[in-house]
Order: C-alpha cells, then structure tokens, then sequence
C-alpha cells in the first residue's frame, strides 16, 4: 500500500474542494481543510534554523501550532502532541511539515494524508522539495466558470483580469508539469468529466494513487461535515451530492465583454482542454491592454519570487525533505522505518 503525500491543485473555484472531500472519503486517507503555513516556513526556512537541532524544531512545531496565519486550529490536534512529536522526529523541515498532516490523518485512524490548495499548482517544485516523493492532482474546469465563480467570492480582492490571468497561469502550469513530472507522479482530470461520472473518474483516479476505488468517495456528504470549516459558506455546495449545475453556467454570470476577454485570452487552452468557445466578438483594445498589463505584472512577481528562492538555496540551514514514509527515506538513501511504526532514529 502506498504512504505517498497527494496535493490537490487547480485554479480556484475549479473544484478542489470537492475533490478534496472525496478523498477524504476514502478509508485510507485524511485531507484537511486548507492551512497555511506549508510555504510560508519553507519561505522563512533559514529565520527557523537547522531542522537538525530537536530545539529548532519545538520552535518552529510552537509557531505553527500558536501563529494566527497558520490556521492550525482547522487540524483540531493537540498543540503539545504536536511539538513533542516534532521533538522526537526526524530532523527535516519537510518532516516537521508533515507531522501536522499525519497527525491530522491518525485522527481518523487513516494511514495516508493528502493537502489542497489550488495556489500550489504554481509551487510544485517547493512541494517536491519538501516532500520527493508527493503525488499531485490537477483538477481543471472550464475558465470561463472559475472566472465568474471567482468574482462572486467574499474572499476574492481582484478583478476579472486578474481572475483570467489566474486561470491562464495554473493551465500553463499543469503544462510544463505533465511535461516534466513522471506518470506516476502527476495526473490531471476535468471537473466537468468528474461531476458526469464520478465513478469511472474516481477508479481511474484510485489507479494513479494505487489505492482501492471505494463507493464512499462518490457522495462525500459527511467528510464535508469534518473537513470543511463551518464558517467556509462558500462552500456550501459540497454539503450536499454531487452535481452539474454550475457546469457551464458563465454564459448568464459574465458579461460580454469578459466573455469575449477570456476567449481572446484563453482561447487555445480552453480548445486544448476540450472546451468549446461561443464565438464571441473581439474584445476592445482597451482590454486587452488592460489584461496583457496585469499577466505581465503578475509574471515579473512570480520571476522574482523564484530568485529570492534560488538564492535562499545556496544558504539553506539544514535538511528540507521529509522522512516520513518509505519513498523520502529511500530517496534519502535511509533504511526504512520499523513494521511497528516504531520512529528512525534523529539528531538532537
């Protein structure tokens, strides 16, 4: 049975919680609601130290547990079962890390945990740092359908350019990853095919993640009592079965001339993805400057993210990747951990 970490990704507003909920359906895995402390430590990984030190590691255990940014809370584990588990663990970043997740699956008394958040899409390389031998999922959805769900979201800051240029990223994205990652490593699937069939999408979804198909996942109804925050109303749909409603539903939730901006824009991925354009008129040029203004704003922030990132990593303190299942400690070049479950030994 495989132990490998799964991260779901995606545009938001593509379905990920969804996703997420039939996962967490399953018997054999736990994924929680978003957190968000995964990138922000491996972000400030050189402020936290030498993840060799068992102080180091109740320090940075203490900040994810007690930061109010971290959403720890969501978890519902014990705060110093949490630290003293970081304690006498492995001496990684990534296996502090880790910790919160597996200690969030042994609640459930699931053997395997999974993470989602759609922003990871663009952070796949940082995830495989932190954990080798990750597996990740991209769920896609129609752009047009995530721009206007995303304009109707409380939380969403933005406006319709920045929401097109979102969608255009993560495609771009899951491009350059089924180009470069292993087939057992990245897989890809449409919301649209998945809310048709969920059966036949969810089997063949459980064959990349090696793991049994279970009917459960196909109506995650009470997963979605557990792993969606009350106070998340906008993800009220989940609550109930699974359906196509909102499947196309752009047509009446954008106005023409944001319909006309994303098929100019977004055009050939959306007929690469398998989804039909309208035959909208041309947008104006006014809009079009508009929008190739904020992708490549948005394109000069990712490129100077990547190079402080670069440079952090001739300076790194001490180990990123995790230890805590077969593959990272294999790819680590250590012996794996004991059938009782007993802990490898650590560097205090």
């Amino acid at each position: 049975m495989s132990d490998r970490p799964v991260f779901v990704v995606g545009c938001p507003r593509s379905g990920t919680t969804m996703l997420q909920l039939m996962l967490h359906s399953h018997p054999r895995m736990a994924v929680p609601p978003e957190t968000r402390y995964v990138v922000p430590v491996y972000q400030r990984r050189r402020t936290f130290g030498d993840m060799r030190l068992a102080q180091r590691r109740a320090t940075l255990a203490e900040w994810i547990a007690t930061d109010r940014t971290t959403k720890f809370k969501e978890l519902k584990i014990d705060k110093d079962e949490f630290v003293r588990e970081c304690v006498e663990g492995p001496g990684s970043l990534g296996s502090v890390i880790g910790a919160t997740f597996r200690m969030y699956a042994a609640r459930f008394g699931k053997p395997r945990w999974g993470d989602k958040r759609p922003s990871y899409v663009k952070q796949v390389d940082i995830l495989l740092r932190l954990f080798p031998d990750a597996q990740f999922i991209h769920l896609i959805r129609d752009g047009r359908d995530c721009v206007s769900s995303l304009k109707e979201m409380p939380w969403y800051t933005h406006n319709s350019f920045h929401a097109i240029s979102t969608w255009a990223e993560a495609i771009d994205a899951g491009v350059k990853l089924r180009r470069t990652l292993p087939a057992d490593t990245y897989y890809e699937l449409r919301y649209e095919d998945l809310t048709d069939d969920p059966s036949t999408e969810l089997k063949k979804l459980c064959l990349f993640l090696e793991e049994d198909f279970d009917p459960a996942m196909v109506s995650p109804r009470e997963a979605a009592q557990v792993a969606v925050p009350v106070h998340k109303v906008w993800h009220s749909n989940t609550h109930g079965d699974v359906m196509r409603t909102r499947v196309g539903s752009w047509t009446n939730r954008l106005e023409g001339w944001e319909i006309a901006l994303a098929e100019q824009a977004l055009g050939d991925r959306l007929v690469a993805n398998g989804y039909e354009l309208s035959g909208a008129p041309a947008p104006s040029k006014e809009h079009i400057a508009t929008l190739q203004r904020v992708m490549q704003k948005r394109k000069a922030s990712r490129s100077r993210k990547r190079l402080r990132d670069r440079i952090q990593r001739l300076r790194e303190p001490g180990p990123v990747a995790a230890l805590l299942t077969s593959g990272q400690r294999s790819l680590a070049g250590l012996p794996p951990q004991h059938a009782d479950g007993a802990r490898p030994s650590v560097t205090a």
